[in-house]
């Protein structure tokens, strides 16, 4: 069986970031943050990007740097996209049709938790983060829903949650 790409998908702080690091050691598998790749190769934070060149812009940089990620060896690797990549169209199609696509889904409580402490998400600086999650969660969970695999997160340790991913993986590779 091909060993493709495994590309995780969901809303800011519903732990991409936290389960692609604990999958990629747990497999032995190089793991790629595409937010971070970005600021690599921009020499900028997310942040300064969406403030100087706004949304639109900062989508055409993460799609060009995704399809480059994507083409890059190793093929077997993970890849957490921010929460707004797998929305692209462009993204979408290539992650659909050349990776396995894992959504960590979460309830609003759950992010609002997960997102209060940090003031780099450029997104939540724009209003009430509650208000703009739940207008987040009502336009994207339907796109989301895409995914090959389905992940209902919790308030629980990152070991469950990674068991949870690793049994769907398995489970999905049959």
């Amino acid at each position: 069986m091909e060993k493709k790409p495994i590309v995780l998908v969901g809303l800011m702080g519903a732990g991409k970031t936290s389960i692609g690091r604990a999958l990629a050691r747990k497999l032995k598998i190089p793991f790629v943050d595409l937010d971070q790749e970005i600021e690599v190769i921009s020499g900028c934070s997310i942040s300064d990007i969406f403030a100087s060149y706004g949304e639109k812009d900062f989508r055409r940089i993460e799609e060009r740097v995704f399809e480059r990620v994507m083409g890059e060896e190793p093929k077997y690797k993970i890849i957490s996209t921010g929460e707004g990549a797998f929305i692209t169209p462009k993204v979408r199609h290539l992650a659909l049709a050349n990776s396995t696509t894992v959504w960590l889904k979460a309830d609003l409580p759950l992010l609002k938790k997960r997102t209060s402490f940090r003031s780099t998400r450029p997104q939540l600086m724009a209003g009430e983060p509650g208000e703009i999650l739940s207008k987040l969660m009502a336009e994207q969970y339907p796109v989301y829903a895409n995914a090959e695999i389905v992940i209902d997160t919790a308030d629980e340790p990152l070991a469950k949650t990674l068991a949870k991913v690793v049994k769907a993986l398995d489970k999905a590779k049959s």
